[in-house]
């Protein structure tokens, strides 16, 4: 997949409420393990642009 072979640019995640979000994949990177990415992250935006990207554990 181009995403874990570090060539895609961008993701697309779908949020708790059923919304479709897209943002930098370069974001997310440091998250991705051998067994891909798991858990659930809180996506920070001010004006539709991405401030932060944050794991967090329910």
């Amino acid at each position: 997949m181009p995403y874990y072979q570090g060539k895609a640019l961008s993701i697309v995640v779908r949020a708790e409420c059923g919304l479709k979000v897209q943002f930098p994949a370069m974001h997310i990177r440091k998250y991705v393990t051998l067994a891909g990415v798991q858990g659930r992250f809180c996506l920070e935006t001010v004006n539709n642009k991405f401030i932060s990207l944050t794991k967090v554990n329910y």
